[in-house]
């Protein structure tokens, strides 16, 4: 595609150059994508802390592990250890898992580790990490010690944003990111920037960071002079099972119960004859006064495909009638979510089809 590559530690020396390795290379425009990487805990022993790619690049499994943090990477790798025979342990800064995500999905998802023989230590700060001969040794700052044989750290992620020369240029940065405006510029018009690097709200995500390169790269062909609009956004835990979620959230649901109707339906019982016999799968729909969709969360191994047909009815604003127009692949997981969903997507107060729906999600919930 003729597009040269330097490899190399790229600085800005002005607002048009860029110097890599010595060599100089000018631009009309500059774009930042320069990610983000794994927090590390500053305490003794931090040099036994090991990251995601550090667990990802392992040989075989250890027999006993701590993850450190309780968010969606170790959550993520807890349940693949578990999976794989390992002993885990969860060590937590606060009183629960993946904040973010519906809790009474994420209790699920602990529940079920729990089964699985991991221990999860909430409201505990590793202080210390020391080696000794039988393994690693940890200590929180509450007087807990826990042995040993790897240690993986979730606790967050950091803008790579040091020593590219932002600060000779005035352009405001910290550890969460760049800041930008709503054209992804920063306070130097020419220069631009995109996907984890950037500081904001939208969850950083590899799709993200592809959706803010296209924008940019319309706004350099001149295409667009558009602010950036972003849609509804999905993202998924790929815990054992999965725990999914697009669009409005249940807690922002509940905040206004006169616009929002929430609903939870028992996939799995319901659909017991397509989704692999996982009786314990649930959807919750978050449905708006004029019968859209506005957000939905999902718990259950099959999420991803079934999130972004969910993510397409939300975006395109789709009514129960648009959906009945169309015709589905039989017999699939989305079929039947989307069999399941048209009788709900009906404006708030009217109708039969969606009552008598609800009635026997009730029964079965019951």
């Amino acid at each position: 595609m003729k597009i040269d590559e330097h490899k190399g530690h790229g600085r800005l020396v002005d607002a048009h150059t860029v110097e890599v390795n010595g060599q100089r290379y000018t631009a009309d425009y500059i774009v930042i994508g320069a990610g983000c990487r794994d927090s590390k805990l500053d305490i003794p022993g931090q040099e036994f802390i090991h990251g995601s790619k550090d667990f990802l690049d392992l040989a075989s499994m250890p027999k006993n592990i701590v993850f450190i943090g309780a968010g969606i990477i170790t959550m993520e790798f807890a349940c693949m250890a578990l999976d794989l025979g390992s002993k885990v342990t969860i060590i937590a800064h606060g009183d629960r898992a993946l904040r973010q995500y519906p809790d009474k999905y994420v209790s699920k998802i602990v529940e079920k580790m729990e089964k699985q023989g991991a221990e999860f230590k909430w409201n505990e700060n590793v202080s210390c990490i020391e080696k000794t001969d039988a393994g690693y040794k940890l200590a929180t700052a509450n007087g807990l010690t826990i042995m040993c044989d790897y240690i993986m750290e979730g606790t967050g992620r950091i803008a790579n944003i040091e020593d590219l020369g932002l600060e000779e240029l005035g352009i405001k940065a910290s550890r969460k990111g760049i800041e930008v405006d709503d054209h992804l510029r920063t306070s130097v018009p020419n220069i631009y920037a995109s996907g984890d690097v950037v500081n904001k709200r939208i969850p950083k995500l590899t799709p993200t960071a592809e959706f803010e390169s296209n924008y940019i790269a319309a706004q350099l062909l001149g295409k667009s002079d558009a602010p950036i609009a972003y849609p509804a956004i999905p993202n998924l835990v790929f815990t054992l099972p999965r725990i999914a979620q697009v669009g409005m959230t249940i807690d922002e649901a509940k905040k206004d119960p006169e616009s929002f109707r929430i609903i939870e339906v028992p996939f799995g019982q319901i659909n017991e004859w397509v989704n692999n016999r996982e009786l314990d799968a649930s959807h919750t729909y978050i449905i708006d006064k004029e019968g859209h969709l506005a957000g939905a969360a999902l718990y259950s191994s099959e999420a991803g495909m079934m999130l972004d047909a969910l993510t397409l009815v939300i975006n395109c604003r789709l009514t129960g009638a648009d959906l009945e127009k169309m015709i589905f692949a039989f017999p699939t997981q989305t079929y039947a979510m989307i069999s399941g969903l048209i009788p709900l997507l009906i404006p708030l107060g009217s109708g039969d089809s969606a009552s008598i729906y609800t009635m026997m999600l009730d029964s079965l919930s019951d």
